[in-house]
C-alpha cells in the first residue's frame, strides 16, 4: 500500500514510525519542512527508520491511503494535501480528535472514504525528527466496524497497535471526548500534567464536568453507563502524573489550540439538544481567550 501520513506531530510521527518500521507499505511524510529519518522512542525502547518525505503538495500523487493526523483546527490549511492525494479510490484514516472527523474532513478529500479513528496512544514530538509515544489503553486504536474501518485494522496489523472495530462507535466517540473534556482544558489551564489530577478539589470539578457532559452525550446517543463520570476521571488518573495532553503543549509553546472540536463540541451539541452547559461553556469561554491570543502572537 501506498501511504501518506498528514501531520507528523507526536500521533502522526509514531503512526509513520511504526509504519515505516513494519516494511510492508511506502510510507511518505507531508511535512513542513524537510527530513530523511525519523527516530521513535516507545515502551520498548527507541528505533530510527528512513522516511520519504514531501514539503510542497503539488508534489503529492494519489495514495492507497492518507493518515490524517493534524490538530483539528488545522484541517483547512492541511486540505491542499488531501486534495492532491486523495482520489474517490483512497481511504482517509482520520487521527483526529472530536466528534465529527467525516463532515470535517470530506470537503477536501475528493470523495475518498473517511475513517474516524480514536487515538488511544500518548504522542509527543521532541524534535523535528523525533517524537515519544505511550499506549495508554489495551487497544491504541479504535474505528468503526464497517468495511473501511477493517481495512484500516489490516494496514495496521504492519505495526504493534492494536485497532478496535466497534459496532457502536457513537458511543466510544463521546467516551473518547469524554475523556478530553477534562484532561485537555484542566492541564492547559493549570499548566501542569496530569499529576494536577491528584487534587481533590481538581477531582470534584473534574466530575461536574463530565456529568454535564454526559448529559448531552446521552441525548447524542450516547450508552454511557451510570457511573461513568467515575470511570472518566480514573481513566485520566491512570494515564501516569508525567503525561499531558497536546493542548498543554500547545499552550506551553505558545501555538493555537483544539477548541472547538472538544470543549468546544460539547457545548454545541448542547444546544443542539437544549441542555444547559455552564461549567463547559465557561472553559470554552477562558480556552477561546487563550488561542486567540496566542493565534494573534504568532501572525
Amino acid at each position: 500500500m501506498s501511504i501518506a501520513v498528514v501531520g507528523l506531530g507526536g500521533i502522526g510521527g509514531t503512526a509513520a514510525g511504526l509504519l515505516a518500521r513494519g516494511g510492508r507499505h511506502d510510507v511518505t511524510a507531508c511535512v513542513r519542512a524537510p527530513l530523511t529519518r525519523l527516530t521513535v522512542e516507545g515502551p520498548d525502547g527507541a528505533f530510527e527508520v528512513p522516511l520519504k518525505a514531501l514539503t510542497d503538495p503539488t508534489d503529492a500523487q494519489p495514495v492507497d491511503w492518507v493518515l490524517f493526523c493534524t490538530k483539528t483546527h488545522e484541517t483547512a490549511s492541511a486540505g491542499p494535501w488531501l486534495q492532491r492525494l486523495c482520489t474517490p479510490a483512497t481511504k482517509v484514516a482520520a487521527l483526529q480528535n472530536g466528534i465529527d472527523h467525516v463532515e470535517r474532513i470530506s470537503p477536501y478529500a475528493n470523495g475518498a472514504g473517511i475513517v474516524p479513528a480514536l487515538v488511544y496512544y500518548n504522542g509527543e514530538r521532541l524534535a523535528p525528527d523525533r517524537v515519544r509515544y505511550k499506549p495508554v489503553s489495551a487497544n491504541e486504536l479504535v474505528v468503526p466496524d464497517d468495511d473501511n474501518g477493517r481495512a484500516f485494522a489490516a494496514l495496521m496489523s504492519a505495526t504493534p497497535f492494536h485497532v478496535l472495530a466497534s459496532a457502536d462507535f457513537v458511543t466510544l466517540k463521546w467516551r473518547k471526548l469524554l475523556v478530553n473534556a477534562v484532561a485537555n482544558p484542566i492541564t492547559a489551564l493549570t499548566l501542569q500534567r496530569f499529576v494536577v489530577f491528584e487534587r481533590s478539589d481538581i477531582q470534584d470539578l473534574s466530575i461536574a464536568i463530565l456529568d454535564e457532559a454526559g448529559r448531552v452525550a446521552r441525548a447524542d446517543g450516547a450508552r454511557l453507563r451510570d457511573d461513568e463520570s467515575q470511570r472518566v476521571l480514573a481513566t485520566v488518573r491512570g494515564f501516569g502524573v508525567d503525561l499531558s495532553t497536546s493542548t498543554y503543549f500547545d499552550r506551553l509553546a505558545g501555538k493555537p489550540f483544539e477548541v472547538e472540536s472538544l470543549t468546544g463540541a460539547i457545548v454545541a451539541a448542547g444546544k443542539r439538544h437544549g441542555i444547559a452547559t455552564p461549567l463547559n461553556g465557561m472553559l470554552l469561554t477562558l480556552l477561546r481567550a487563550i488561542s486567540e491570543q496566542n493565534a494573534r502572537s504568532q501572525s
